[in-house]
């Protein structure tokens, strides 16, 4: 997880100078829906959990992205109902969902096509978690399926337990057998745009885009699920040219997310290739802390940091961010957390001992 974050550190920016940049534009397409600018907010399970008084959880997104104009990925595991999200959403709004594969795919394919009927424009269906990694901390929270529980429920049956992590409850009903044969089941089923989320590796990539996704999230889930993978950014800085390589990378949309915390990141992944990218902590601390007024303050603080940033950069539109515009050399000198962060150290509350004398360490 704090790799995501470095990774970003070491791409520099390449400004061009004498370019009239008096009128600056930064809105663009993704899925062939519009959005003011290249973020949309991915997708987050059990939103609520940010603040348990509040009564709306996920809306606060919907009702953000519409104000905004911004694109928002609809969670499987949400700590309110889909219907009441697409529900918040005025009309025309665009919305995507992340679909987590169940094992029974009845309950699959029920979801998805409730979603394409209530107007969902895209499916991006993670790939990257087969099971969930082990998340220490959160085994240390007990899941009150009463307070946050509906959408994993609905899932999971009656195999939640409500002294597990919710993580581990999630966990009951993913089908590791999800499979490249499948995509072909999924295209039965639904004609929304069909997209992978959590696509690691170039030659995943290839194999996405010759299978005819519509677009892929290079993700490693937030640094939440195998330890060491590259970030986003780190991932992409591979895949664009393998994709340009082969002629693929107009026939498939590419997305990143992790790390991101400034519009300057984002400027970073667009002139790398990407096209849009995911945003996930940020908005849940913004809405949690100040619902949805807060989020659309933090959506703002993006769209005057691009203002600044292109023209800084020497860009006026979108199409004017290109891969010239950054250094990538240092971006392959990974580390473990070398550097300090303090935007990181000020939010992350690390994992500590229980009880007394323990020196800090984890009791295991």
């Amino acid at each position: 997880m704090r790799e995501n974050r470095d990774a970003y550190s070491r791409v520099w920016l390449r400004p061009r100078i004498l370019r009239d940049v008096t009128h600056v534009a930064f809105n663009t397409t993704m899925l062939g829906s519009a959005s003011s600018l290249p973020i949309y907010a991915t997708a987050t399970a059990l939103g609520k959990l940010g603040n348990p008084k509040d009564g709306l959880g996920e809306v606060h997104i919907t009702q953000a992205c519409a104000q905004t104009g911004t694109i928002q990925m609809l969670p499987t595991l949400a700590s309110c109902s889909f219907d009441q999200m697409v529900d918040a959403a005025v009309p025309g709004q665009p919305l995507w969902m992340q679909l987590y594969v169940n094992k029974d795919r009845a309950i699959t394919r029920k979801i998805v096509q409730h979603a394409e009927n209530r107007g969902v424009s895209g499916l991006f269906i993670t790939v990257d978690a087969p099971q969930l990694g082990r998340r220490e901390k959160d085994m240390r929270q007990k899941f009150a399926e009463e307070e946050h529980g509906s959408s994993v429920q609905k899932q999971a049956g009656d195999k939640v337990e409500s002294n597990q992590g919710a993580a581990r409850a999630i966990s009951s009903f993913i089908d590791p057998g999800l499979s490249w044969a499948d995509l072909d089941w999924f295209k039965s089923i639904t004609k929304m745009p069909i997209c992978l989320k959590g696509v690691q590796c170039w030659e995943d990539a290839v194999l996405a885009a010759e299978a005819g996704c519509a677009a892929i999230v290079l993700s490693n889930h937030g640094g939440r699920q195998l330890d060491l993978a590259r970030s986003g950014i780190d991932v992409l800085a591979e895949v664009m040219p393998e994709l340009r390589k082969r002629g693929l990378d107009k026939k498939m949309e590419v997305y990143i997310d992790g790390g991101v915390r400034r519009a300057a990141d984002v400027i970073k992944a667009v002139a790398m290739g990407a096209k849009g990218v995911g945003i996930g902590r940020p908005f849940i601390y913004a809405y949690s802390c100040y619902g949805t007024e807060g989020l659309v303050h933090a959506i703002n603080i993006l769209k005057d940091e691009f203002t600044m940033d292109m023209r800084l950069l020497g860009a006026t539109t979108i199409e004017e961010i290109t891969p010239e515009m950054v250094d990538t050399a240092l971006l392959s000198r990974r580390g473990t957390g070398a550097q300090r962060d303090a935007l990181f150290e000020q939010n992350y509350e690390a994992l500590s001992g229980v009880g007394q004398g323990l020196g800090g360490r984890a009791r295991l």
